[in-house]
């Protein structure tokens, strides 16, 4: 295990002793704007989304609490996407082959983007695996969260229909 993995485990590790890591944005400062590519080798842009609420997921293969927020994600996905609500699945792995596996095991609905670089994971400053950010339809950051537990789906269903009523 590379170092940069050990880190993330190290964080990923903590954020699960700590009872909650969210981060309800009060200067609502402008997401980082970034273009990576999709499953299909195809640009997507942040800043082609403005307009549309949007929640980032940074994940990654070998994280378990990624593995198991991910098809509840899809749900509220599937759920809020004709609001005008938006997901994007942020792979933050160097090697993207095990990433790629996952999701033809697991198939989600939402794009997955692939960070090989680490380029957009470090403009957000994450702090675990994974990491949430729910950005508005102005494009500013309102909410951040940071691990997985049980549960923490039904925070983010309701910032999600806080922000889709704005």
């Amino acid at each position: 295990m590379c170092l940069r993995h050990a880190i993330f485990s190290w964080l990923m590790l903590l954020s699960l002793l700590v009872p909650d890591i969210s981060h309800t944005s009060t200067d609502y400062s402008s997401a980082p704007d970034f273009s990576l590519l999709d499953q299909d080798g195809k640009p997507v842009a942040l800043s082609a989304l403005k307009g549309e609420v949007v929640l980032i997921n940074f994940w990654a293969s070998w994280c378990a609490p990624c593995r198991q927020e991910m098809p509840l994600l899809d749900t509220l996905y599937k759920r809020y996407k004709k609001l005008g609500f938006t997901l994007l699945g942020v792979n933050v792995e160097e090697d993207s082959d095990k990433a790629r596996d996952l999701i033809k095991v697991n198939s989600v609905s939402f794009p997955i983007l692939f960070d090989r670089k680490n380029e957009v994971s470090k403009l957000y400053n994450l702090v675990a695996m994974p990491s949430t950010v729910m950005i508005d339809r102005e494009g500013k950051v309102r909410f951040t969260h940071a691990g997985y537990v049980a549960g923490d789906e039904s925070k983010y269903d309701k910032w999600i229909r806080e922000l889709v009523r704005e």
